[in-house]
């Protein structure tokens, strides 16, 4: 059965989500810098608008995810700069393991990692500022925009965990 109401909100979610993270890149950094919006922020929308339920899709993996893969990702791309095939192969898989260890899996975060070792010089060039921005400040605009839009749904509860829930919950 198709739900379409479901649909509509996983749409208005992620386009709210990226369209704020890319408007906010578009406005405050030269075209060419290309540092708030990053790929692995689409395949996070998936989870937090499309799959609110899932336990990769939670803040604690949406957040501890991204920020232990681009600490991961950085670190590697330090010790190894030239090497671009081992650097990416030990930054995703050192990135998957540190999240298991960490409970923080949140798939997106290998890419994380990945874009930290094949992204632009721009982008390497940040070091370790690329787990502030673009990774948390992305990460928690679209955790920001995840709660508020998920949560107008009478049929989504976002997140999970129902102290916090509570927290963020409003009916109207």
């Amino acid at each position: 059965m198709i739900d379409f109401k479901d649909h509509v909100w996983t749409f208005l979610g992620s386009f709210a989500g990226i369209g704020i993270v890319g408007y906010l890149q578009q406005t405050y950094f030269n075209p060419t810098d290309q540092v708030l919006l990053i790929g692995s922020f689409g395949a996070s929308s998936v989870l937090i608008y499309g799959l609110v339920n899932s336990p990769l899709a939670q803040p604690r993996n949406l957040i501890g995810g991204h920020i232990v893969s681009a600490i991961v990702g950085v670190t590697v791309h330090f010790i190894i700069p030239e090497e671009i095939w081992l650097a990416s192969a030990l930054a995703v898989s050192l990135s998957i393991v540190m999240m298991q260890v960490t409970k923080t899996l949140h798939p997106p975060g290998g890419a994380t990692a990945l874009i930290a070792n094949i992204g632009s010089e721009k982008i390497k060039a940040l070091g370790y500022w690329y787990v502030l921005n673009p990774v948390l400040i992305g990460v928690v605009i679209l955790l920001i925009v995840a709660i508020l839009v998920n949560n107008r749904a009478m049929h989504r509860n976002y997140p999970l965990n129902k102290e916090w829930y509570k927290l963020w919950k409003r009916r109207y």
